[in-house]
C-alpha cells in the first residue's frame, strides 16, 4: 500500500475533499450561521468557498483561463442543501484532478501559470484547513489527521512566504507549542 507521502497532491486534495464532505454532512441545520475561525465567514460561507474552489478546479484543470470562466461561479452556491451541493462539486473536482495528465496540465491561476500539481498542492492545504474551520464552527471534533498535518506543514510555510502579505491568511501566530496541529493552524492565523 502506498503511503500518503508517496501520493500526488491531486490525491491528497481528493482525500481532504472527502474529509470536508464528512464534516459538512454532519453540520446541523441550526449551525450553518455559526462563526468559524476564518475571518468573517460562518459555516455556510466556508462551505460556499469550498464549493466555489472545487468548481474553479474543474475549469482550471481543464486549461480554462480566469477570463474564460468569468463570474459565473460567483454568489451563493450552497442552495437549499449545502451538503448536497458540496458533494456535487466534490465529484466534479475529483474527476478533474484525477483525469490523465491533470497534474502536468498548465493551470492559469490569478498569480501566473503553474502545473496542475502545484495548483493541487494549494487546493489540498486550503481544503484541509477549511475542513477544520467547519468542524470548529459546527462544534465537531477538531482533531486533524497527524500525517496530513505533517504533509501540509511545508505547503503552509511556502504559502505563508509567498502570499503572507496578500491578506489571504491571518497573522502568523506561531508560539512555543510543540503540537504540530497547533503550529500548522498558527501559520495560517488560527488558534487551535
Amino acid at each position: 500500500m502506498t503511503s500518503r507521502s508517496d501520493r500526488s497532491f491531486g490525491e491528497l486534495y481528493i482525500e481532504t475533499m472527502g474529509i470536508a464532505a464528512e464534516r459538512i454532512a454532519a453540520v446541523r441545520p441550526d449551525q450553518w450561521n455559526n462563526d468559524t475561525p476564518c475571518g468573517e465567514w460562518d459555516v455556510r460561507d466556508v462551505t460556499n468557498h469550498l464549493i466555489y474552489e472545487n468548481l474553479w478546479a474543474v475549469e482550471l484543470f481543464a486549461g480554462k483561463t480566469i477570463d474564460e470562466v468569468g463570474d459565473r461561479l460567483e454568489g451563493d452556491l450552497t442552495g437549499d442543501d449545502p451538503s448536497a451541493e458540496f458533494a456535487k462539486s466534490f465529484a466534479a473536482a475529483q474527476a478533474a484532478a484525477s483525469a490523465p495528465g491533470a497534474m502536468d496540465a498548465t493551470c492559469h491561476l490569478s498569480f501566473g501559470d503553474f502545473p496542475g500539481s502545484e495548483y493541487a498542492k494549494q487546493l489540498f492545504m486550503d481544503m484541509f484547513i477549511h475542513s477544520w474551520d467547519i468542524a470548529t464552527g459546527a462544534e465537531q471534533d477538531q482533531t486533524l489527521d497527524p500525517e496530513l498535518v505533517t504533509l501540509c506543514m511545508p505547503v503552509a510555510e511556502e504559502a505563508r512566504e509567498r502570499f503572507g502579505g496578500s491578506g489571504a491568511f491571518g497573522n502568523d501566530i506561531r508560539g512555543e507549542s510543540d503540537n504540530a496541529q497547533t503550529q500548522l493552524l498558527a501559520i495560517l492565523g488560527r488558534e487551535g
